[in-house]
């Protein structure tokens, strides 16, 4: 008499995959509703529907869990929109370049979805110097060096003039609007950001 076969093995890679997706969709869900010093692992794991231990045996703070939760959020938007490696436009026109992705920028801001965890690892990395470091290297650095690429090639095209350092000046009009979002000092709209492109590209004196 044939033997039953054996049922196959659990994937545990896919049921991995599972939890880890259901721990960033509740770790995201959670920061947005209750804010980032109430949410807590035992308030994602039951969001999620698995054990503390498991969140525990991939991260050990809540914060770490949300940084993850936020890259991967970042990466599954440049994928949505066919952007995976993401490069800033070359037009052949810095300015308008500069205006468009600016822009893009302004809509993810008022997204409630990229706001309240971009607000959250924000103010956690002022008091936590090793997470604040791994906002910079694993997020901020990489979207700021795509505003490096382009200002550089706008020098070789003659749109900036070569002595420029790409890393400071793209500060002018990168570092204003953080602080406005930040800080809540003005409203952040396409007509600022295109206001900080021209202020940025043509300076302030009268030409």
């Amino acid at each position: 008499m044939a033997q039953n076969q054996s049922s196959p093995a659990p994937d545990t890679s896919r049921r991995s995959e599972r939890s880890r997706r259901a721990i960033y969709d509740a770790a995201l869900a959670l920061v947005a509703e209750v804010g980032y010093p109430k949410t807590t692992i035992e308030g994602i794991a039951s969001r999620a529907g698995v054990g503390k231990q498991t969140i525990y045996r991939w991260w050990s703070s809540k914060a770490d869990v949300l940084l993850d939760a936020f890259l991967d959020l970042s990466t599954q938007a440049a994928e949505a929109a066919g952007q995976v490696p993401y490069s800033i436009p070359d037009s052949g026109h810095l300015a308008a370049d500069l205006k468009y992705v600016l822009r893009a920028t302004v809509d993810e801001l008022h997204d409630p979805a990229f706001e309240a965890p971009s607000r959250a690892l924000a103010a956690e990395g002022l008091v936590n110097e090793e997470l604040g470091r791994r906002f910079v290297a694993q997020l901020l650095e990489p979207q700021l060096q795509l505003y490096v690429d382009r200002l550089r090639a706008a020098q070789e095209a003659g749109e900036v003039r070569p002595e420029v350092d790409p890393r400071i000046a793209l500060e002018l009009f990168v570092s204003p609007l953080a602080q406005r979002w930040l800080q809540h000092t003005g409203p952040i709209t396409y007509e600022y950001t295109d206001t900080l492109v021209d202020y940025a590209l043509h300076g302030l004196a009268p030409r």
